[in-house]
């Protein structure tokens, strides 16, 4: 089974993140994607990191009961700081049934040269992409790549924080209920 495996922080979770998600199972050959939450990435700053049982509620918040989405906190229970290359071989021996693709937007690609072992996950595991404003993809530089024609959604988490901070109502922005969950609970200076 096609499994797409959309990493990240997801702190919060907004509509980019969905957008993003819907589109990669509509527009791909993917069966199922999987939101893998990192407890923290090795190349950010945990700063303004909401607690990993936390973003996982949101999550659960966001999702609500679409069977082809599912949440995967395995990178709680790894070794930290995780590695993407170390969770994928996990899931791998763990779910031999599924073929993981790993679904990253074209910013990470600049980056993807210094993440641990990234030849093997070059080798032996595809990656669907999508595009971000100011990062051009050079398909001949990345091997075992498909370019998809996603939206360019230009949210991201941090100003989803940096609003919150400044009181601004935002509740569009993101997900049904998690506005409101992350107001009442007084989430990001809420």
């Amino acid at each position: 089974m096609k499994t797409g495996l959309f990493f990240g922080s997801f702190n919060p979770i907004h509509i980019g993140h969905l957008a993003i998600a819907n589109y990669m199972l509509e527009f791909t050959d993917l069966v199922q994607l999987w939101f893998v939450i990192s407890p923290q990435n090795p190349l950010k700053k945990k700063a303004t990191l909401l607690e990993d049982h936390k973003r996982r509620s949101l999550l659960e918040i966001a999702l609500g009961k679409d069977d082809r989405f599912r949440i995967c906190d395995v990178e709680f229970r790894l070794p930290k700081p995780s590695y993407t290359v170390d969770t994928l071989a996990y899931l791998s021996e763990q779910h031999p049934k599924h073929e993981f693709i790993l679904i990253m937007g074209s910013d990470g690609l600049t980056t993807f040269r210094k993440w641990k072992n990234y030849k093997v996950i070059e080798e032996h595991y595809p990656r669907y992409v999508y595009p971000r404003t100011g990062y051009p993809v050079n398909r001949d530089e990345h091997p075992n790549i498909r370019i998809t024609d996603a939206p360019q959604i230009e949210v991201s988490s941090t100003f989803i924080r940096q609003a919150l901070k400044q009181k601004k109502d935002i509740r569009y922005f993101l997900p049904h209920g998690v506005y409101e969950y992350i107001t009442e609970m007084h989430y990001y200076g809420t």
